[in-house]
């Protein structure tokens, strides 16, 4: 066969296999924010086939993304040219037309997404972060735990382990129970010293009127982020929010779009400094980048939210960054069930460009006694 020749099969491959995954993972202790208690978060892994080669996605939602994956979309993948995932990608939000395109549906997409980009770096034999179009080689992210429900000596250990990690920015939730957040913020601020950048998250537990009180009180404690003061479903609050709050207090939303009609919203309010987006809710990696460019007409940097095994690839591409969440509970889970998960270096994650794809293989021996049906 030519190398034209062989060169024309490689290109009319077809994605053949199309396989979800459910796994419950406990937590390693109650957890709360402002507005929701856990005990477990559920992952979803697919793995998308295509002549020998595999590509690896996954999603934080409920077990029903793993229903939609199934029996919405596996028939619109399989068949699909492995190195076109943006026109895979049209085509399974078409698919969810009447069954849904945000919450679940956009969640189901953004696995694939990811998985189908991910195939794609495979085969073309570059790492994720150079197939996505890298414009850095590194991801800044920022500690993010803290929860409501810690007692203030977990809180401390767990802010202050991240600082002696090099890591220059960390995030408590707040809100839950507001007359014991200075106490909170008083340890916090004491766990960390003066110089590093101290964020807090209400998850959407105030009343605007009350988060601009609020916010006054946490510039008290030099905080310098308050993300979701309120609900993200009302960009005129988040609006007034902002513009009374203290000026060095940015204010940040956007963690629950599910693509980018939910951040021109947040943007055409002028509701937010930072805007927000999850890789793995948002649609996926074909969306975010509508997202960064949004972000970039308008002229507001953008936060990554969670999953920082495949944001830190993600984010790579990214000309908005301004840097990622490094969760507590994602970065655990996310070395519990996968190797080649990335580790932090000066406040940052850098891809492994050594290999191709993003790296993550499942650690299938692992991973089962997590599994669900």
């Amino acid at each position: 066969m030519s190398d034209s020749s062989a060169r024309m099969s490689e290109l009319r491959r077809t994605v053949e296999r199309v396989t979800p995954h459910t796994f419950v993972v406990p937590t390693d202790g109650a957890e709360s924010d402002g507005t929701f208690h856990w005990e477990a978060t559920t992952v979803i892994v697919v793995e998308v086939g295509c002549d020998g080669h595999w590509g690896l996605g996954y999603t934080y939602g409920p077990r029903a993304v793993a229903s939609v994956i199934g029996h919405e979309l596996r028939d619109v993948v399989c068949g699909s040219d492995p190195l076109t995932p943006q026109r895979t990608w049209e085509a399974m939000h078409a698919a969810l037309r009447n069954a849904g395109q945000s919450g679940i549906g956009a969640m189901a997409i953004a696995a694939l997404d990811i998985a189908l980009h991910d195939l794609r770096a495979r085969l073309l034999d570059v790492p994720l972060a150079v197939a996505l179009g890298a414009v850095r080689d590194a991801v800044p992210i920022y500690g993010s735990g803290g929860f409501t429900s810690y007692p203030v000596q977990r809180i401390a250990e767990q802010l202050a382990g991240w600082v002696a990690q090099g890591i220059p920015r960390v995030k408590i939730k707040v809100g839950r129970h507001p007359g014991q957040d200075p106490e909170r913020l008083t340890a916090a601020r004491d766990a960390i010293g003066p110089d590093v950048e101290l964020m807090v998250d209400a998850n959407g537990a105030f009343s605007p009127e009350t988060a601009v009180a609020w916010a006054r009180r946490y510039a008290d404690f030099d905080a310098r982020w308050l993300e979701e003061p309120v609900t993200q479903d009302d960009p005129a609050g988040l609006r007034r929010v902002r513009e009374q709050a203290p000026p060095e207090l940015a204010i940040a939303s956007g963690e629950y779009s599910w693509s980018r009609y939910a951040t021109a919203r947040l943007l055409q309010a002028e509701a937010v400094d930072v805007v927000q987006a999850d890789v793995t809710r948002c649609c996926g990696a074909t969306e975010l980048a509508r997202i960064d460019a949004l972000c970039a007409a308008a002229n507001r940097p953008l936060s990554l939210h969670c999953a920082p095994a495949i944001s830190a690839h993600a984010g790579c591409a990214l000309t908005q960054l301004r840097h990622l969440e490094y969760f507590h509970d994602h970065l655990r889970i996310e070395d519990m069930l996968f190797d080649g998960t990335l580790s932090p270096v000066d406040g940052a994650l850098a891809p492994d460009l050594t290999v191709p794809g993003h790296g993550l293989e499942l650690k299938r021996a692992d991973a089962q006694r997590y599994a669900v049906s």
